[in-house]
């Protein structure tokens, strides 16, 4: 039997957020520039995509370029933005043609425009579909996400729409990013580091996380269905006993 014949649908994990980390240890590897691991680390989005959405994965985040992600040398961060614009305009007849959806959370105004307007351009042409939503998180980080979240709250109890006595979890929940997106119930982190490095901080409050050694580019669809087969092994008890659960 097959790693994707085991996989229990019933407890197939609605939502998947992936951190995509050792595409510049796999260039290095292999002699190259580190844009050689970038380019290299889309045939693992594009193996790993097609492989949520064959098994009924409804949302699958993407951590691809974080806030501090800006810091790096700047030849860089040119290059991955023009391989990013490149590849949302290789791919969304794909993803039209396999009904997924696409979205994008983070500090979106702060991309180059050429960028921006190509992503804008693919949510719109893909809102429709429906087998899958991907999210591709881009110069994102959490505690700017929150931030951004307080803001906006202070800002309503200013104006009188609300009041502090109010404010609970929902509240917080709904002025996030991810406001219409379930919280992940798996998180994976490629590459061998055990780090969550400012990625859904709020959301990831009781996700299983998987890590593992493989670098990103080395990711493929067996690496998926391993980390949701050993999900699915896990006991999810929310802070209730096993007792209750049963």
């Amino acid at each position: 039997m097959s790693l994707k014949e085991k996989i229990n649908p019933a407890k197939l994990p609605e939502h998947i957020a992936i951190i995509m980390d050792g595409n510049g240890r796999w260039a290095k590897q292999q002699g190259e520039e580190r844009i050689f691991g970038h380019e290299n680390g889309v045939k693992s989005v594009r193996d790993t995509v097609e492989a949520a959405a064959e098994i009924g994965v409804k949302y699958l985040t993407l951590y691809a370029f974080s806030t501090e992600n800006w810091n790096r040398p700047q030849e860089e961060v040119i290059a991955l933005m023009q391989l990013l614009v490149h590849t949302i305009n290789a791919e969304t007849a794909t993803l039209n043609k396999n009904s997924i959806r696409l979205q994008a959370i983070g500090d979106l105004k702060s991309l180059p425009s050429d960028c921006y307007n190509e992503l804008q351009e693919a949510i719109e042409n893909t809102k429709h579909n429906s087998r899958m939503t991907l999210v591709l998180a881009l110069s994102y980080s959490s505690r700017w996400e929150i931030i951004n979240a307080v803001k906006e709250i202070a800002k309503k109890v200013e104006e009188k729409t609300l009041s502090a006595s109010e404010i609970n979890e929902d509240t917080i929940a709904k002025h996030l990013c991810t406001a219409n997106i379930p919280d992940p119930e798996l998180m994976i982190r490629t590459s061998g580091e055990h780090r969550i490095s400012n990625f859904l901080l709020w959301q990831l409050a009781y996700s299983e996380l998987y890590f593992t050694d493989k670098l990103w580019p080395d990711f493929r669809k067996e690496d998926l269905y391993e980390a949701i087969l050993d999900y699915q092994n896990r006991e999810r008890r929310f802070g209730k006993t096993s007792e209750q659960l049963v």
